[in-house]
């Protein structure tokens, strides 16, 4: 029942519940004081691999860095 309620408020504002989600995230990380904050910010960081398949061999892996919010 509480879903229902928040969902047209960040869809009315023209939000995906992920954005909304981040943006709340980011707003929890910066209120935190220190050494909390930095861990929380160092957490930030995604790191992944990709892999392309041909011939259903897979190819050579791609190692990817990403940061899930960038600076708002």
């Amino acid at each position: 029942m509480a879903s229902n309620a928040a969902a047209p408020f960040w869809r009315s504002a023209g939000m995906t519940y992920i954005t909304y989600s981040n943006l709340c995230a980011n707003l929890v990380r910066n209120c935190l004081k220190e050494p909390y904050k930095s861990e929380a910010l160092s957490r930030e960081k995604v790191h992944y691999t990709i892999s392309k398949w041909a011939d259903g061999k897979p190819q050579k892996p791609k190692s990817v860095n990403f940061y899930r919010l960038q600076n708002q």
